[in-house]
């Protein structure tokens, strides 16, 4: 399981035979501070979570429970991965669409991401999420 698109942090892990404990610091743990937690549960078999890319909104996505996939896409390439670790997360930075996909029966799935909801950072269509690419942007009239 690896991927070129996004990176797995691997979280702290204290065992004890009480029971395991992870956590995550801001600034620490992810390279963001933490603006923001939500997180996906109950989600009916089939359904699609995510479907968008984010301009500057960088997330640690975390498998509580159960398991899934996330589906990334940097304009050229697609890459799915599944995350199925509470102590291991996927980093996703700005420019990767995503789509979250295949939940096991009650899974859980938190999102720490670097800043506040502003819907003016999401792409939500993927063809504007494909003409905000660099390898297609038209130079002006007399640049290089």
């Amino acid at each position: 399981m690896t991927t070129s698109l996004a990176q797995f942090i691997d979280l702290p892990v204290i065992p004890e035979r009480r029971g395991n404990l992870s956590f995550v610091e801001g600034g620490v743990h992810v390279p963001f501070d933490i603006a923001r937690v939500y997180y996906l549960y109950d989600v009916p078999s089939g359904s699609v979570r995510a479907g968008h890319a984010h301009k500057a909104l960088q997330q640690l996505v975390l498998p509580i429970s159960g398991s899934f996939d996330v589906k990334l896409f940097d304009g050229r390439v697609w890459e799915t991965v599944t995350l199925n670790r509470p102590s291991r997360g996927l980093y996703i930075g700005p420019g990767i669409w995503r789509e979250i996909e295949n939940f096991s029966s009650g899974a859980f799935c938190v999102v720490l991401a670097s800043l506040r909801y502003d819907e003016a950072d999401y792409y939500r269509e993927m063809d504007d999420f494909i003409a905000s690419r660099p390898w297609n942007q038209t130079p002006r009239r007399g640049e290089p």
